[in-house]
């Protein structure tokens, strides 16, 4: 029983995730690129993606160098959420980039997702 329950959760974030991305594409007239963001119950990371080229223009994790040496610890807190926020705010300013669309990718707007987001705006991003 157990088992159905844990597959049809999983399931049910496929399709949350999938519903979030099919509107982006459908709001996005001007072809903006997209700030992915994945999460773990270890990890965190963002990657500010062109779909129409099929390409990663930007990518910060906790697992990357220079984030995982600044971090206390090496697992997701709202505080690594902060930092990878502010590190993908750089790098998209850095590249040209300065308006995104945000796809949270099936995960609900609270927490470390908020935090992330919160953390791209103060530096910068637009989305």
């Amino acid at each position: 029983m157990l088992g159905k329950i844990k597959s049809y959760s999983k399931k049910l974030a496929y399709r949350r995730s999938l519903r979030t991305r099919f509107s982006l594409k459908r709001n996005n007239a001007r072809q903006l690129p997209r700030l992915s963001v994945y999460r773990s119950n270890n990890h965190i990371c963002a990657q500010v993606i062109d779909d129409t080229k099929g390409l990663t223009l930007a990518y910060a994790s906790t697992l990357s160098k220079g984030v995982s040496s600044s971090l206390k610890k090496k697992k997701c807190t709202i505080d690594s959420a902060k930092i990878i926020g502010s590190r993908r705010a750089e790098k998209a300013l850095a590249s040209g980039i300065r308006e995104v669309i945000f796809d949270k990718g099936g995960y609900s707007y609270h927490g470390k997702i908020k935090a992330l987001a919160e953390a791209a705006r103060e530096n910068g991003l637009k989305f």
